[in-house]
């Protein structure tokens, strides 16, 4: 560990080092999607089934290796502001550019769980930043102790990770209750092959993670920026390009289902469980400027809800996708000019 850290102490190595992350946390992503989806064709679990949770957990685990990496190692700013700022980004850059492309549907299951969730995960960050200010708990005669916030604590982390539960709870049973199985579009792959796939994958996103956190900290540190704009903006949009190639894509095929639900899907489980499992591990306090991340994340989710609940057909339509983008251009203006 000591190696990597002088290492990137040059910043164009730790530039290079940055690159060599991103790909090896998109391709890892990629393998391990690849290899268990896969392995769960093989024993019979449905599509719906695997998309809400491997594919999901697939697409989100560079910024879960990235946040979980960060929390242990203390540098709890990227913790933070790699799930704030790439919660952003998946509304306002991915899903912006996604409806620019073609508009994006809404089915009814979305509009009446997945956006309502994705609306909580947002209300939950903004009420944590606001609610900072440390607790004496009183337990009767057996004592009190002393409840510091800051961010998340670990108690808070546990509530988000108690409401992911309760997410999967219903989602696996909405799986059930569906019928329709789409498993013959994932590729057969022997179980040695989807072995292989899932170890290397798991290994590409845990060395890329290394990479990125210490080399977007040397940099940080190096040019006298903070690591909460590293985090906003080099790192988010590093852990973003998942689902920033799905959800393109997805778009330009005609396919609303999964341009939407690839974004609400990650930004749930980003706040739940990443955010969750980061503040488990290691409290995450406050920073300059996180009640303005926060808002944004809030802000996003109550505007995909605003527009597939007051349109006519249920969608967000182009003009919806130039006003995100618009939005998150004055946001991120005014988050670099104003920190250091």
């Amino acid at each position: 560990m000591e190696f990597l850290i002088n290492l990137v102490a040059d910043p164009i190595v730790a530039i290079l080092a940055i690159i060599i992350g991103f790909v090896l946390l998109i391709y890892g992503a990629d393998w391990l999607v690849n290899g268990a989806s896969a392995i769960a064709k093989r024993y019979g679990v449905s599509s719906l089934v695997i998309g809400l949770t491997v594919v999901a957990f697939g697409t989100s685990m560079p910024e879960f290796v990235v946040s979980i990496i960060a929390a242990t190692q203390g540098n709890t700013d990227i913790a933070i502001t790699n799930i704030l700022g790439s919660n952003s980004l998946n509304v306002f850059i991915i899903l912006g550019l996604s409806a620019l492309i073609y508009p994006v549907k809404s089915q009814l299951q979305a509009r009446r769980f997945d956006i309502p969730w994705s609306l909580l995960a947002g209300l939950l960050v903004l009420f944590f930043a606001i609610y900072t200010r440390p607790m004496n708990v009183q337990w009767g005669n057996f004592g009190h102790f002393h409840l510091t916030h800051g961010f998340i604590s670990g108690i808070g982390g546990w509530v988000l990770l108690v409401f992911f539960g309760i997410f999967l709870w219903h989602s696996f049973r909405c799986a059930k209750q569906t019928t329709t199985d789409e498993s013959s579009t994932i590729k057969d792959i022997s179980s040695v092959k989807s072995i292989l796939l899932i170890g290397i994958g798991l290994a590409g996103l845990m060395i890329g993670g290394e990479l990125i956190v210490h080399s977007a900290t040397s940099l940080a540190t190096q040019m006298g920026v903070s690591d909460a704009i590293i985090g906003l903006t080099i790192v988010a949009l590093g852990t973003s390009l998942p689902e920033l190639a799905t959800s393109c894509i997805a778009a330009a095929k005609h396919n609303s289902d999964m341009a939407l639900g690839n974004v609400i899907g990650s930004n749930i489980f980003n706040v739940f469980f990443i955010l969750g499992t980061g503040a488990v591990i290691h409290p995450l306090p406050t920073y300059d400027g996180l009640w303005l991340d926060a808002l944004m994340v809030a802000l996003s989710s109550l505007l995909v809800m605003a527009f597939v609940y007051f349109t006519k057909n249920h969608e967000i339509k182009r003009w919806h996708g130039a006003l995100l983008l618009i939005i998150y251009g004055i946001y991120l203006s005014y988050r670099i000019i104003s920190l250091p």
